[in-house]
């Protein structure tokens, strides 16, 4: 199985991982050729990336750190929270989420039990589009990376809980803002960015309430869009004024959203948001938070294709866990041809060896990865 560009396939190519809409609804089942009719719809849907499976590639599966049983049990509570806050008056949201405080310690600690027997370099790539499941699907993903940090950084059980649940928690608010803002495919105008800016402090008054949860968990939902700068959001504050966990969940939100699709912006690649994070390294990020990051997320995602410094084109089959920026490869070509036999290279062992490019990619094009800062 392969990562590809969805511009860059023809037909006849098959699917190796389903791919679904916004509703989570089948769009193109896995093991499917793909049709001149499926690629154009499936190019109107926004998808970026899509898997696939041809020769090259065989044998090749990318393994998750957290199971599908845990990430679809997380889907569900989440899911279930935001459509019992939307639905609620303003008396009842802190009670409803009173009753479901357990649930979300629950979900946080299947997470943790998932990393840590699975010892896997974190990788999320996702095909789903749309506001509703994106904004669950994002709450998680957070959640998975800021745990995966929160680890790296040694922080106590009883710490990882509270940085867990705040990051699922984190976008609570939007359920206070209306549905044509969050949905809306172009930039948005300077009244109707002033109430997505709210948000935050939404979120905030929202769990601050909950008895059940920790006041730390309220203050991560209102900092995670305040920058070290000061030039942050909603109060401007910067520096060690923000709380830690906070700026955890601000790189964790930022890698999270540029490298999923979104209704206003298509997704990049690991290794892409990776250098977009480093760009606002302290000035809107901790950079001892974003080495952290580095050292925990598959900068180069299992399927990927890479070009080396010597000119050979490879697949990238294992990450390796001590560095993550060196995977397990396998080489399909060089001297531009194809080779008759792959093989296999370490590239922590084979230390003149270097990924230079990716064969799919956004572009390379510093300032579109700059104006990635944009985002909801």
């Amino acid at each position: 199985m392969r990562i590809v560009s969805l511009h860059s396939i023809d037909p006849g190519v098959k699917i190796g991982k389903t791919v679904t809409n916004d509703q989570g609804q089948v769009l193109v089942q896995e093991g499917v050729s793909l049709s001149e009719r499926m690629i154009n719809r499936l190019k109107k849907l926004k998808i970026t990336f899509v898997y696939i499976e041809d020769e090259e590639s065989e044998g090749i599966q990318p393994v998750n750190a957290v199971s599908e049983e845990t990430k679809a049990n997380a889907i569900h509570e989440i899911k279930h929270a935001f459509g019992a806050l939307a639905e609620a008056g303003n008396i009842s949201k802190s009670f409803i989420l009173d009753r479901l405080g357990g649930n979300f310690k629950k979900t946080v600690t299947n997470i943790l039990k998932d990393a840590r027997e699975n010892d896997e370099a974190i990788s999320l790539l996702t095909d789903t589009i749309g506001h509703d499941r994106y904004t669950f699907f994002h709450s998680l993903n957070v959640a998975i990376y800021s745990l995966a940090m929160a680890r790296e950084l040694k922080f106590s059980p009883e710490e990882q809980m509270t940085v867990g649940v705040g990051a699922l928690l984190h976008d609570i608010g939007k359920t206070e803002v209306a549905t044509s803002i969050l949905q809306k495919p172009d930039k948005l105008t300077d009244e109707e960015m002033s109430e997505m800016k709210k948000h935050p402090e939404y979120g905030f008054e929202i769990l601050r309430k909950c008895h059940e949860l920790s006041m730390v968990s309220a203050h991560c939902a209102y900092q995670h869009h305040e920058r070290i700068d000061g030039k942050g959001y909603p109060r401007g504050i910067k520096g060690n004024d923000i709380h830690p966990y906070a700026k955890i969940i601000a790189v964790a939100d930022v890698f999270g959203a540029v490298t999923s699709n979104r209704v206003y912006s298509k997704a990049i690649l690991p290794h892409e948001a990776m250098e977009l994070l480093f760009t606002g390294a302290e000035t809107q990020f901790d950079l001892s938070i974003i080495r952290a990051f580095r050292k925990t997320i598959a900068i180069y995602p299992v399927g990927l294709t890479v070009i080396l410094n010597d000119g050979r084109k490879a697949l990238v089959v294992q990450q390796n866990k001590i560095n993550s920026e060196r995977p397990v490869i396998r080489i399909i070509e060089e001297n531009n041809e194809k080779v008759v036999t792959p093989y296999y290279v370490d590239l922590n062992k084979e230390l003149a060896v270097t990924i230079v490019d990716t064969e799919t990619t956004l572009s390379g094009d510093e300032k579109k990865l700059v104006n990635r800062f944009y985002y909801k």
